[in-house]
């Protein structure tokens, strides 16, 4: 993601008549790009899929039914079964829950840490601000999926370790953002006034900094929920991801690979499409919010 994001909130106190009028026309802004608001529906129809759709459509998830392996789409079951049984339609709703569930985790932990991080060095400035994006640069050589199959290959995480480790990979790109945003905002006259009035960097950050570069940071997150998405489909494609019973959709696009050998090559459409979708619709989400908060576009 090399988007360069502008933040669109009003200099000054949070909550005041023009930050509020500032957010108004972003929504108005976001509702405009079609895209975005696409993206939106397909979030939200995912969401619902998976976590209301096992309420409406129940299937057993955990046991094998062998009398019933790799059975093709009908009435019974509408998009067929699996190797082992599992009908499939049930099985994406199961898997789709471990793959939302984590990338918005990973998505959301990697943008906390990369924004402290990067507004910390950011509003420091000097040597220390030199010292910690050297740390930042010396992670973005490093590749996260290399990481994160290197950690797979060592132990097996499960969901919460899955989004522990996608958090503490991915947090590098969001802080030079921030930083970005921070070297721009701590020479504000509201945030100087602060400091010659003998206000701390604690409160000069958290106060005022980080609130003016909301924008930002939502746009960051759609961006590393998405990214964090991939991740887990492409460890879990390799088998390093979470184990049987549970799934994600990556696991199952592995899973459908392999029976598409053997004939079965409807049980790889549901779970890629289902990937394509929600990793497009995140990224239609970011450009719509980098667009909405663009102050250069706004008239």
């Amino acid at each position: 993601m090399s988007a360069v994001i502008q933040s669109a909130t009003t200099p000054g106190t949070p909550g005041t008549p023009r930050e509020t009028s500032g957010t108004r026309l972003a929504v108005r802004r976001f509702l405009r790009n079609r895209l975005a608001v696409a993206g939106l529906g397909v979030v939200a129809f995912f969401v619902l899929f998976c976590f209301v759709g096992p309420l409406v459509y129940s299937t057993d998830q955990t046991h094998t039914t062998l009398q019933q392996v790799n059975l093709s789409p009908s009435g019974a079951h509408w998009l067929g079964t699996d190797a082992v049984g599992h009908d499939e339609l049930g099985r994406l709703m199961y898997g789709g829950k471990v793959s939302l569930v984590v990338g918005l985790a990973a998505g959301v932990l990697a943008t906390v840490i990369g924004t402290l991080w990067g507004a910390a060095a950011g509003y420091a400035g000097g040597w220390i601000d030199a010292v910690m994006m050297r740390i930042v640069d010396a992670g973005i050589a490093i590749p996260a999926l290399f990481i994160l199959l290197v950690v797979s290959a060592i132990t097996t995480p499960g969901p919460a370790g899955l989004i522990l480790i996608l958090g503490l990979v991915s947090w590098l790109v969001p802080s030079r953002l921030i930083r970005a945003e921070t070297l721009s905002l701590k020479n504000r006259d509201y945030v100087l006034t602060l400091r010659a009035i003998g206000g701390t960097h604690a409160r000069a950050i958290l106060r005022h900094i980080l609130p003016n570069s909301v924008s930002t940071v939502i746009v960051a997150t759609t961006f590393q929920i998405a990214d964090a998405i991939l991740l887990v489909a492409y460890v879990s494609y390799l088998g390093l991801g979470v184990q049987p019973p549970a799934t994600d959709w990556g696991g199952m696009l592995s899973a459908g690979l392999t029976a598409a050998y053997s004939g079965y090559w409807w049980l790889i459409l549901s779970p890629g499409l289902a990937i394509i979708l929600v990793v497009w619709a995140f990224n239609a989400i970011g450009d719509g919010l980098r667009d909405a908060f663009d102050v250069r576009g706004r008239g």
